[in-house]
């Protein structure tokens, strides 16, 4: 199997945002949450533990908003 792209999540003060997701986003955030807590060896998180740690490796990885930060727009 080859690596997810999260690892380990860090422990940090949330901010509250209440967002509906639909119900195949749900359950694949969930399969995640399993396949990470295999490769990891630790328990699974809830669904929403990971989203901020998946829209922070998409920003990074986003080479347009990178440059778009860089300009400082």
């Amino acid at each position: 199997m080859s690596k997810l792209k999260l690892g380990p999540l860090a422990d940090d003060r949330p901010v509250k945002l209440s967002v509906e997701l639909p119900a195949a986003v749900h359950r694949d955030l969930q399969a995640y949450a399993a396949a990470l807590a295999a490769e990891t060896g630790g328990a699974p998180v809830p669904p929403d533990k990971l989203v901020a740690p998946m829209l922070t490796r998409f920003m990074e990885t986003d080479r347009a908003f990178r440059r778009h930060r860089a300009l400082g727009n």
